[in-house]
């Protein structure tokens, strides 16, 4: 009875220990309430940009009060938070419309735990899931490296319209 319940204990911390590995490939949340956020731009990328592939669609991006700061700022401060859907299009009768998410992008500055990455933690959910992170640990690669050519705008693209 003994050896069976340590047989039982070892195999319930192994399984505690591997979903803790999963989860720690993102410590980026999916933000639920990003809509009631600030609504900074809205762009679309159309067939022939060649960016198309990638990133064709309606983008939204919406950013939380200190991003807000940071957009009019310049400078965003520890906390921010910036949200960029990606909505497929359809073209008809002169109109655009927004369809299906394809994807939720998520940026977060935290100085600390991003620090190889100038302060910002990249994340996105697939279709706009919460149980779907796609970036993980892949977010060098994946975002920062494109956003290094932001840095004079602190590795943001997207720009406040006053």
């Amino acid at each position: 009875m003994k050896l069976l319940t340590s047989k039982i204990i070892i195999s319930i911390t192994a399984t505690f220990l591997i979903l803790t590995l999963v989860h720690a490939e993102s410590t980026i949340f999916y933000p639920s309430d990003y809509r009631h956020w600030t609504h900074i731009k809205s762009m679309i990328i159309q067939q022939n940009h060649p960016l198309f592939e990638s990133f064709g669609g309606i983008h939204h991006i919406y950013a939380t009060n200190l991003a807000l700061i940071g957009y009019q700022s310049g400078e965003f401060p520890e906390g921010s938070i910036i949200a960029f859907d990606l909505l497929e299009i359809s073209e008809k009768g002169n109109t655009v419309i927004e369809k299906d998410r394809k994807v939720l992008g998520v940026m977060v500055k935290d100085s600390k735990q991003f620090a190889e990455t100038s302060g910002w933690g990249f994340e996105g959910f697939g279709s706009g899931d919460a149980n779907n992170p796609i970036v993980g640990n892949d977010y060098k690669q994946a975002c920062y490296e494109c956003h290094t050519s932001q840095q004079e705008k602190d590795y943001v693209f997207s720009e406040w319209r006053n």
